[in-house]
């Protein structure tokens, strides 16, 4: 079939750039702390090509062309609730996709963290009575941030900071999975969202200013065939 043919309703045509690799998904000790935090063998990441220029009012015509394109469909990877991977395969009927801010170009984002108790001078995270939130175990001050708007530290971050793609990467690695093993330290957390932002978010320097920005646009995506939901992602 021809390229032409193939195009969805905005025009996009995708392929699969298969020799792409993802250094944070190669480093060992990465490896390490996601087989720890039970979430090893359960994230992945994947990169495709297009053949226009997005503009941002496109959203919902590019989302909806990228998964039902016949490249992705056959090689977009799918967790199935079994826990085994699997290809997409079929046609998307539905999406709901909403932008994520990413303008965070620091890791200084996450100093607040060392000034009101949560995290100790040494790394060291502050401990605090159990607690649960849908299930998941609240033992120190760093999920109680992140998860519990009665926390006295909950305001260190904004509603928007909670928004930004680094902070829901910084907090999906400490909540971990079913059998997470919790760290007493934050920098595994730290340097694993570092190595996982840099990897996924694209930067470009203003030769005049030298200032740098993030050229990147971030979705949060939910795909559905017919009446069910596929997956959750961020392409």
């Amino acid at each position: 079939m021809s390229a032409a043919g193939r195009r969805g309703g905005a025009g996009f045509v995708f392929r699969a750039l298969s020799q792409k690799s993802f250094s944070c998904l190669q480093d060992r000790d990465i490896e390490d702390r996601l087989l720890k935090w039970s979430m090893q063998g359960r994230i992945t990441a994947q990169a495709f090509g297009f053949d226009q220029q997005f503009k941002p009012y496109q959203k919902d015509e590019f989302v909806m062309a990228f998964f039902n394109d016949q490249n992705v469909n056959s090689n977009l990877k799918l967790l199935s609730a079994s826990g085994q991977w699997t290809t997409l395969g079929s046609k998307v009927t539905k999406i709901e996709a909403t932008v994520v801010p990413c303008t965070q170009i620091s890791m200084s984002f996450f100093d607040r963290l060392y000034c009101e108790g949560v995290v100790r001078e040494t790394g060291d995270i502050v401990k605090c009575y159990d607690d649960y939130y849908d299930d998941i175990l609240i033992s120190d001050e760093l999920r109680k941030v992140l998860l519990l708007e009665d926390s006295d530290h909950y305001d260190l971050f904004s509603q928007l900071d909670r928004e930004e793609f680094l902070f829901c990467l910084f907090k999906h690695f400490c909540i971990g999975g079913t059998l997470c093993q919790f760290e007493d330290v934050v920098d595994p957390y730290l340097e694993t969202t570092k190595a996982f932002y840099k990897d996924l978010v694209s930067v470009q320097k203003n030769p005049e200013t030298k200032e740098i920005r993030i050229i990147s646009t971030v979705f949060r995506v939910s795909a559905y065939m017919r009446v069910q939901c596929l997956l959750h992602m961020y392409p």
